[in-house]
């Protein structure tokens, strides 16, 4: 029997953060979605209005004896830019915000141990305003944002390129 664990972010645009993750040897599943809000079943159209509270994010389905919920965090904070409250890279807003949620204390620990070591690294000159937060209700999203790298890697690609996010990511880390 398989040992199955979650583990939920947001880092700005979903599209963009299923890949990194996708991967790895022992992740079964990286869901786009949309959790943290108000709205029961909100739809992309009500979470883009950054009026519903969501974000939009991911939850990574993996197995932790193949690969450790340490190693997810090591895999997410390269993605993002923690120093940025209002969204990120092109995506402005609420919903682009970036979070981590935890779904149980251990989870907790390990997120706030990461980002304290990122803030104590002098990697970035502004504040890590990256929330940690308690996992509550993760919404799928709609299935054409699922695997949207692999359905439509062009328009990824144009995207991820117009974002600023490759280019943050070299610069950055």
């Amino acid at each position: 029997m398989t040992n199955i664990a979650y583990a939920t972010f947001a880092g700005g645009c979903f599209w963009c953060m299923v890949k990194p993750f996708n991967q790895w040897d022992g992740v079964h599943a990286v869901i786009s979605g949309y959790t943290g809000g108000t709205l029961a079943n909100p739809s992309y159209k009500d979470v883009k209005t950054g009026q519903t509270g969501h974000y939009e994010a991911v939850q990574i389905k993996y197995d932790p004896d193949k690969i450790s919920y340490q190693q997810i965090l090591a895999l997410y904070w390269p993605q993002i830019d923690p120093t940025d409250p209002d969204g990120q890279f092109h995506d402005r807003g609420p919903q682009y915000r970036t979070a981590i949620f935890y779904h149980d204390d251990e989870q907790k620990r390990l997120a706030e141990q990461s980002k304290a070591e990122l803030e104590a690294s002098g990697r970035f000159k502004k504040p890590i305003v990256t929330k940690i937060l308690p996992a509550n209700l993760f919404y799928p999203a709609e299935e054409y944002h699922q695997d949207f790298y692999k359905k439509n890697q062009q328009e990824y690609l144009i995207d991820r390129e117009k974002s600023g996010r490759d280019t943050f990511i070299k610069e950055n880390w």
